[in-house]
């Protein structure tokens, strides 16, 4: 049996759908247990936030063989009223540069903001 993941206490940045979404986007065919461990959840609850994603429109797979190969909808909008007119897309581009090897800076991060997010961004 698999130990569960440590658990955390307090708020975060990004929600557990987000980061099983950025898993996902950097490996469509990657197993729910390999998500589990790197989101550290459980794999019930990558399931639980697969399905949730998929019944929302994020998100759809097929069955190849005994895996799943996932494709993102980029082009859905995100669901608070406070990201109107940002997509999937645009949530991934920004996670994806935080995560690029080149060593992206905060600069380069700003700069790659959509103009839609730069006005929420200020009020903070």
């Amino acid at each position: 049996m698999h130990e569960a993941p440590e658990s955390h206490t307090g708020w975060t940045f990004l929600t557990n759908h987000a980061r099983v979404l950025a898993t996902i986007a950097e490996d469509s065919s990657t197993r729910t247990r390999d998500i589990a461990a790197r989101c550290h959840l459980t794999e019930r609850a990558v399931q639980k936030i697969v399905s949730d994603l998929e019944e929302s429109g994020y998100l759809t797979h097929t069955r190849q063989g005994r895996s799943n190969a996932y494709r993102i909808e980029e082009g859905t909008i995100l669901r608070h009223p406070a990201e109107a007119g940002l997509t999937v897309a645009d949530l991934l581009s920004l996670l994806a540069q935080h995560d690029a090897p080149d060593g992206d800076g905060p600069q380069e991060l700003r700069e790659a903001v959509p103009p839609q997010a730069r006005s929420a961004e200020a009020d903070l």
